[in-house]
């Protein structure tokens, strides 16, 4: 009981930075043509889109013995966490560690830079590194790795199309073809082999600070769509 509520002590101190809004909805194909077709004409896209206006993601994610993280997104848990590394393409010179929480229905993310050979180091089950860093992320992590033995479990690799919004700070994207690795391990290799994690449906993602502009919300009708817990991290570990 006292581990618990130190966990949700610690999370609302995230309170102080920045919380967002984020829905997530499971779309048909002929919805993502529709919306993002329309979407195209009214928002910017991402600056950092191919020319195909997409990129691709690849993460990899953390979890206890125990599966804290996927049970308490399962169950749906007001305050919660998860860890995940993450690069772009296939550049594996530039990869973010990063935290996503939820508090209260609201989402938070703090991220810090590790070079490759910082990452080959955690993937062989040394994060001494960690502990000399000034970055509190980092230490954050290197403490959960001892304390809460978070360990890899997952590699998810996907295709995002996003359009932003500076008004509201709005984000809108589209992740396509989920896909998980068989190996947990090969997280730095860019053609490492992958399968598909379920069905063609896309995964839209809504995000914004304050308030969402009517327009776009008359766009995506959120008033007509459900929310759903379509977490890429349980969609891909359905398949281990």
């Amino acid at each position: 009981m006292v581990t618990v509520v130190m966990a949700i002590a610690a999370m609302m101190t995230e309170v102080n930075r920045k919380l967002r809004h984020e829905y997530k909805h499971q779309i048909t194909p002929a919805e993502d043509l529709v919306l993002s077709r329309k979407l195209e004409m009214l928002l910017k896209r991402d600056s950092h889109a191919g020319n195909d206006g997409s990129y691709t993601i690849t993460s990899l994610y953390f979890d206890t013995p125990y599966d804290e993280a996927l049970r308490e997104k399962t169950a749906g848990i007001n305050f919660r966490e998860k860890f995940r590394l993450r690069y772009y393409g296939d550049d594996v010179t530039f990869i973010r560690l990063e935290k996503k929480y939820k508090i209260n229905g609201l989402c938070g993310k703090k991220s810090a830079v590790l070079s490759k050979e910082d990452v080959e180091k955690l993937l062989m089950g040394d994060v001494s590194f960690l502990l000399s860093s000034d970055d509190g992320l980092k230490k954050e992590f290197y403490g959960k790795w001892n304390g809460k033995l978070l360990r890899p479990k997952v590699i998810v690799r996907y295709e995002r199309e996003a359009f932003t919004y500076i008004p509201g700070n709005v984000r809108v994207t589209f992740d396509r073809n989920v896909r998980t690795a068989l190996t947990n391990t090969d997280f730095l290799n860019p053609v490492c082999p992958f399968v598909s994690a379920g069905d063609a449906t896309t995964i839209l993602e809504v995000k914004y600070d304050a308030f969402l502009p009517e327009f776009i919300r008359n766009v995506i009708q959120l008033k007509d769509r459900s929310a759903a817990a379509c977490s890429k991290y349980a969609i891909c570990r359905r398949y281990e």
